[in-house]
């Protein structure tokens, strides 16, 4: 896709989980765009809602309510073969796990043969995929013969070969040493750079660092947005609520702020209100 495209929409996006005890809100009310050519990291505490995220944009689900528009595609509105092939050509998804990834009977050329039917890519572009990931003479081997980094980099070059529109992650450098987590980040950032858009859910600072944008959730809301130059905003939604970051939130006990427009800026303040014991 062209750089900066639309590739994937999140507008309002509400998902519950229904479990013996009653709901969950794993997201409440979500709005964010990820476009073609740019990587962004996901970032939050277990339970903020991160992987609830990852499986809708990844199709595994739908949200229980907002709109999700994936490579021009209505995802609430749109019947399940048509999910099932915008799966299948438009988004690939990279596990933690590298083995959870890949077919232990297949080897390194199969493997990423088999992404290649998936999205008509040509002999040429499996050649060159191979040598992108340094397994050139490792062709014939199959997972169990590979440590993890070059299980992962095998992962993610059968994953992106073929361009998808979306590339997913879920922490792809977890298990990995430094130097192996730093060729997976390398990979992911030339699919970018080939036109895809790339979501990576992560704690790893190193991924964060080599992201275009960070999306910080919390609590199942996207509470603030983090821009190269480490320029954070806060992030408005639809019907002018702002979402603070946690540090910030501590400074505001009673869960009230006074709002002036003072030389051209918004200036948020505590109140003197201090909270009613109960």
């Amino acid at each position: 896709m062209a750089p900066n495209e639309l590739v994937a929409d999140c507008s309002g996006i509400v998902h519950i989980y229904r479990v013996d005890s009653g709901e969950v809100h794993a997201l409440r009310g979500i709005d964010a765009s990820f476009l073609a050519g740019s990587v962004t990291a996901v970032m939050g505490p277990s339970g903020s809602g991160k992987s609830t995220l990852l499986r809708l944009l990844s199709l595994a689900e739908r949200p229980t309510a907002g709109v999700l528009t994936i490579a021009g595609k209505d995802v609430m509105t749109a019947s399940a073969h048509t999910l099932r092939r915008l799966r299948r050509r438009s988004v690939a998804v990279v596990l933690q796990r590298p083995t959870h990834n890949l077919y232990p009977h297949l080897t390194v050329s199969e493997h990423i043969e088999l992404g290649a039917r998936r999205r008509g890519a040509s002999v040429q572009e499996v050649e060159r995929a191979i040598e992108s990931v340094s397994l050139t003479g490792r062709r014939r081997s199959r997972p169990a013969q590979l440590s993890g980094g070059e299980q992962q980099r095998l992962a993610v070059a059968t994953a992106t070969i073929g361009t998808p529109a979306l590339v997913l992650a879920d922490e792809p450098t977890a298990e990995l040493d430094t130097t192996s987590g730093a060729a997976v980040i390398e990979l992911l950032r030339a699919s970018a750079a080939r036109g895809a858009a790339v979501v990576v859910n992560t704690h790893d600072a190193a991924v964060a660092a080599a992201a275009d944008r960070v999306l910080a959730l919390h609590h199942g809301t996207l509470h603030s947005e983090r821009l190269q130059g480490d320029i954070t905003v806060a992030v408005i939604d639809a019907v002018g609520r702002i979402q603070l970051p946690p540090d910030l939130l501590a400074e505001f006990p009673d869960l009230r702020a006074e709002i002036r427009f003072e030389d051209g800026a918004v200036v948020l303040r505590p109140t003197s209100r201090r909270p009613v014991d109960e």
